[in-house]
């Protein structure tokens, strides 16, 4: 894991200090909140419906469990016991008062940790596979390079101003786990025919009001070059971005205005005069870098079946199918930790949960945790003969959900109950979709699939590409929902398709039992959900969802219909 060198420090250091000084000046009324406002988003201070949220960078979803007990230091202290995981691989506070949070910036530094760039139009945390050095199917080992991103877009006087905010991912392995696809720049590991390492690059993807999947602009580059090439996609885009219009301003907008051939023609003829700069990457440097991301101390231990000594326990064998990914080293596994228990917001993790998963981490993964963009943990480097007793432990900490991959295991924002931006709420949603299926015998039955919230068009939960996704629209002022199917992440990236008008709240758990009745009568063995979608089209999921009305029961002292 990496650690902070006298650079990181220092920068650390002297932020916290210029920020505590411009929050003083804040409240004593030296500053108004116009001429605030950009000062407190350079440290990811948002203002919510009800208080200010604090954005904190985890870079490329990797922590150690002092940083994890820090978080949960930070909800006991200066929030409401708890904290929100993101789909930036971040968390995320809700309840955050002004005059403290100078203090709580110091306390993160103090853990090799801050808040700075997870907000403003800038190159935000750079993301990756929650999976990274332990993948069964990696190429390399993507960290390092992550790292050695964070270093360079931290603080870069060039694009700290750019057009719109800029969202890079990261992935090394055969299937993408890190959504590179709807990333302002995506980047997947390759290796070219003589086995040299390198890049295919793609640029341009995102979600939003204009969902879009990236473009590739190059096949191969080589990994020597990632600093340069970034460097040239970003002048690129910070020359010809516009600045006019900030629903048209992402990287997205120009790349589709031009057409791939030339905005790759403009990125090749940029990148020329830098290909060869001091930014170059070099073998030495590399291996700094990676030195900080070494294999922990494995022991030589054989491959075993976990549930042979339980084989009656169907709890435990659910877990082990759901949660439980191969590792690439003999004798060990890769742990999820579910944060979507039924009745708890999905991606909330309360203070005990979080100074829980850091002794986990203590006692079973050389202490450390990971973040998902799915909104869950991970304890990368479990014993496979201590699997039953970090499931028994995980499990009476509410941590146990064996869920992972299926319905009830649902990204969501947190919508209109705490963003200022969202047109409607997306929690109630969740939590009455969680409620209505919460059978997990007929989840396994339904098998995987993903359902994404989002509670406003910029799209903090992905609804763009859930199996099915669910969009908060705002008419006349009341809140309704929005359904798409067929959007998927990964190596199948796809946008979902829009089904049809949109339904209230009350209206969303049928909604939803409709479209899985539709799978289950339309699917042959081995068929996803949204396998069938792509075979069979929209149009009898859509006929079927709105054929007869949906009663929801007594709403003010009516029945409520589509």
């Amino acid at each position: 894991m990496y650690q902070y060198d006298q650079y990181d420090h220092l920068i650390v250091k002297e932020r916290i200090a210029q920020y505590r000084d411009q929050v003083a000046r804040r409240i004593a009324g030296e500053l108004t909140e116009e001429e605030f406002l950009p000062l407190r988003l350079q440290n990811g201070l948002y203002m919510q419906r009800h208080a200010y949220m604090l954005r904190i960078a985890v870079p490329y979803g990797l922590l150690a469990s002092k940083q994890m007990r820090m978080f949960a230091h930070i909800a006991r202290r200066y929030d409401r016991g708890y904290g929100h995981f993101t789909t930036r691989q971040n968390i995320q506070f809700n309840w955050i008062e002004l005059e403290q949070t100078p203090d709580i910036l110091a306390e993160l530094a103090s853990v090799e940790m801050h808040a700075i760039q997870t907000s403003g139009n800038c190159i935000r945390n750079t993301t990756s596979d929650p999976f990274a050095g332990v993948a069964f199917d990696e190429i390399i080992d993507p960290r390092p390079y992550a790292e050695v991103l964070r270093q360079w877009s931290t603080f870069h006087p060039e694009f700290l101003a750019l057009p719109r905010k800029f969202k890079v991912a990261i992935n090394g392995a055969e299937q993408d786990r890190a959504a590179i696809a709807v990333h302002d720049i995506g980047l997947t590991v390759v290796r070219n025919a003589a086995g040299e390492v390198g890049f295919k690059v793609m640029a341009g993807g995102g979600m939003g009001r204009t969902p879009i999947l990236g473009s590739v602009v190059r096949e191969f580059l080589p990994w020597q070059h990632l600093l340069t090439y970034t460097e040239a996609i970003m002048r690129v885009y910070n020359q010809y971005g516009r600045r006019d219009n900030k629903y048209k301003a992402r990287i997205k907008i120009l790349l589709k205005a031009v057409g791939i051939e030339e905005f790759t023609r403009q990125v090749e003829a940029e990148w020329v005069d830098l290909k060869d700069n001091p930014e170059t990457l070099t073998v030495e440097e590399m291996a700094r870098v990676a030195n900080y991301f070494q294999p922990p101390a494995y022991q030589a231990l054989p491959n075993i079946d976990p549930l042979a000594e339980h084989a009656d326990n169907k709890a435990f064998a659910n877990w082990l199918k759901r949660n439980i990914m191969r590792h690439k080293v003999p004798g060990y596994a890769a742990v999820i930790l579910s944060l979507k228990k039924t009745g708890v917001p999905p991606g909330d993790a309360t203070a005990e949960q979080m100074d829980f998963a850091a002794d986990l981490a203590d006692r079973y993964s050389f202490g450390e945790l990971r973040v998902t963009h799915e909104q869950n943990l991970v304890l990368a480097d479990v014993r496979q003969d201590q699997l039953f007793e970090v499931w028994q432990q995980a499990k009476a900490h509410s941590l146990a959900t064996p869920n992972i991959g299926l319905l009830t295991d649902m990204i969501c924002c947190p919508g209109g109950d705490f963003c200022s931006l969202a047109n409607a709420k997306s929690l109630p949603i969740a939590a009455a979709i969680a409620e209505r299926f919460d059978n997990l015998d007929f989840q396994h039955d339904i098998g995987e699939i993903e359902l994404n919230i989002s509670g406003c068009i910029n799209a903090c939960g992905h609804h763009h590409v859930g199996n099915i996704g669910v969009l908060g629209v705002d008419k006349d002022g009341n809140e309704w929902y929005q359904v798409s199917i067929g959007g998927a992440q990964g190596n199948d990236s796809a946008i979902g398709k829009i089904i049809g008008p949109s339904f209230s709240s009350l209206q969303m758990p049928e909604v939803v039992g409709r479209l899985l009745e539709v799978y289950v009568r339309e699917r042959v063995a081995g068929e996803r959900f949204v396998d069938v979608v792509n075979r069979i089209g929209v149009a009898p999921f859509k006929e079927y969802v709105y054929a007869t009305p949906i009663k929801v029961g007594h709403l003010v002292g009516e029945d409520e219909y589509v």
